[in-house]
């Protein structure tokens, strides 16, 4: 039986931390609010109530997807959840914590 990546029914680092990068970087600029000078945020990240990026489709927690994800902004690129390459991501744990769901393990990538 094949596995769904964890990410996919996860999605709560899209629906907890604010996701800021560099202006220039070629996110649609729909989906883009200006921080200062020299960065921009994903909209709907800066949240200080509830937090959620408005390419972020579907349920945290349940069945999730990126709405540009091939155009994402590098923090999304760069962003391991917890174990994926084998190493914790405390940052991973903190948003699926915010969001009421138990930490990543090693296991849920075999």
């Amino acid at each position: 039986m094949e596995r769904t990546h964890p990410c996919l029914q996860c999605g709560a680092c899209c629906a907890h931390f604010r996701v800021s990068f560099y202006w220039a970087e070629p996110v649609p600029e729909k989906f883009t609010e200006k921080l200062n000078a020299h960065r921009s945020y994903m909209r709907g990240t800066d949240s200080p109530v509830s937090p959620r990026c408005v390419a972020l489709q579907g349920e945290v927690g349940g069945r999730v997807n990126c709405g540009i994800y091939e155009d994402r902004p590098s923090p999304c690129r760069d962003f391991e959840a917890s174990y994926e390459t084998g190493v914790e991501n405390p940052r991973c744990a903190i948003a699926r914590a915010s969001k009421g769901l138990p930490p990543l393990s090693a296991e849920d990538w075999k």
